[in-house]
């Protein structure tokens, strides 16, 4: 193989291999929704890119960091957030609860 070829070959294997990890990222971005559960409402909410958009909603209104996960906030900042939830629409539930 010629050094001209073996260069051309490393390139396009640098390229396939950088859309690669592109395609991870991306993968990441339009993860799974999950269905988690408010204890306070006793309901299930999908958490997904809506969701999401909830949570840095209340979060920036709370003067919070919108970059925390959800899980690390403790008890009552969930229950917080569960309820300024309930207040602001319930479109994204999924249906498997009573209205309160």
């Amino acid at each position: 193989m010629s050094r001209g070829s073996h260069s051309l070959t490393s390139l396009l294997l640098a390229a396939t291999l950088a859309s690669s990890l592109a395609g991870i990222g991306c993968a990441d971005h339009h993860a799974v929704a999950v269905r988690v559960y408010d204890p306070y409402y006793t309901d299930y909410h999908v958490w997904n890119g809506d969701e999401v958009v909830y949570y840095n909603r209340w979060a920036a209104e709370t003067h919070r960091d919108e970059h925390r996960d959800f899980r690390k906030l403790n008890k009552e900042e969930q229950k917080e957030y569960w309820t300024w939830r309930h207040n602001h629409g319930d479109r994204d539930h999924d249906g498997d609860h009573d209205h309160h």
